[in-house]
């Protein structure tokens, strides 16, 4: 997979990429990234990126013309084609299932913007998806493209040690619709709180069968939303 990054500030990214599983997967020739400034697609010698509004108001708007002019140059580059991300607050909220969707395609193109957002016509123009992370305020899309490409990459095949980590994980295992059953390592007990002794009995129906109530119990406890959400789907 190759993933292209549309940023202002392309040395955000510099450390995220250069450690632990993402740096493993382009070790690994799994992903390849490139972080492309949008700045250097500015026409001015001030090298503007942002103006008032129209109509007044609070902050400053991105320009179409640098997002545009840089996109259109990404996107020229092989491979194509490639699924397009804006990250904007409008978009539709990022989950495990959007992960596991977008994981599967060849190339994917991350737009992030700052100040008070792109330029309408930009959101029109471009034609990309929309993805939120949230409903909150970030000071620009750079963090929100980070989730997304570790949501993303950690689902390639090849790129977790153990294949089933993925599937295990939280949110891993959506069709089920909850979260991960508790886990637990050495020592056997730590200031006298003891590890279940299901997990010690080497009964593997029964350890099974312990996780898969926990998991529904915790979920039932902290987001019941998500149950309701894949009662919903088998509906």
């Amino acid at each position: 997979m190759r993933i292209d990054i549309l940023t202002l500030f392309p040395e955000m990214f510099e450390s995220p990429l250069s450690h632990s599983i993402l740096k493993r997967a382009q070790e690994k020739k799994i992903v390849e990234f490139a972080l492309w400034n949008i700045r250097d697609f500015t026409t001015d010698k001030y090298r503007n990126v942002d103006d008032k509004p129209y109509g007044g108001g609070a902050g400053m708007v991105m320009m179409c013309q640098p997002v545009f002019d840089c996109f259109e140059q990404v996107i020229k580059q092989p491979p194509e084609p490639a699924h397009s991300i804006l990250l904007s607050p409008q978009g539709e909220k990022f989950d495990q299932a959007k992960a596991i969707e977008l994981s599967k395609a060849g190339r994917l193109v991350l737009i992030s913007g700052r100040y008070e957002g792109f330029d309408e016509r930009t959101r029109t123009g471009l034609g990309a998806e929309e993805i939120s992370i949230g409903d909150y305020i970030l000071s620009g899309g750079e963090l929100a493209a980070m989730i997304i490409v570790d949501a993303v990459v950690r689902l390639l095949s090849g790129v977790l040690g153990d294949e089933d980590s993925a599937k295990n994980d939280s949110f891993g295992r959506s069709a089920a619709g909850g979260l991960e059953y508790p886990q637990y390592t050495r020592p056997e007990v730590f200031r006298d709180m003891k590890v279940p002794q299901v997990l010690l009995s080497g009964d593997h129906k029964k350890i099974a069968e312990w996780r898969r109530q926990k998991a529904f119990e915790k979920t039932r406890s902290r987001r019941p939303d998500l149950l309701n959400n894949a009662q919903d789907k088998n509906a």
